[in-house]
């Protein structure tokens, strides 16, 4: 009996080691890690200084640039929208490049660009 259960803590060594080898590779993973990487921002769709481009301002008074190839933002220019995506990082070539004309768009506002992936209308109009 005693040998069984010697045998049965020899087998389980390697096999705790493999099931917890990711987590010290890794790390554990962090709850809410999904909802920090989408964002919802409620506010007047607007369209953006640039060709194709839209923004909207969220009630903290913070300026969003929104891009998406999949979501029609046009036809909801002046109606309050929420609007979910992920808050997209550019390499710093890239925003220093766009940084002057994003500025101007918000007013000297805090700025961030969300790459929308969804978008539901709240108001066919404005405050």
């Amino acid at each position: 009996m005693m040998q069984r259960r010697a045998r049965l803590s020899l087998w389980m060594v390697p096999v705790l080691f493999v099931m917890f080898c990711p987590v010290f590779l890794y790390g554990a993973p962090q709850m809410g890690d999904e909802k920090a990487a989408k964002q919802s921002v409620t506010g007047c769709l607007a369209k953006g200084d640039e060709s194709g481009g839209f923004t909207i301002t969220d009630k903290d008074g913070k300026v969003w640039e929104l891009h998406s190839k999949t979501v029609k933002l046009g036809g909801h220019v002046g109606h309050t929208v929420t609007v979910t995506g992920s808050a997209t990082a550019r390499s710093k070539a890239e925003e220093a490049k766009i940084e002057a004309n994003e500025k101007k768009e918000a007013g000297g506002k805090e700025h961030s660009d969300l790459q929308v992936s969804s978008l539901k209308m709240v108001s066919e109009s404005c405050k």
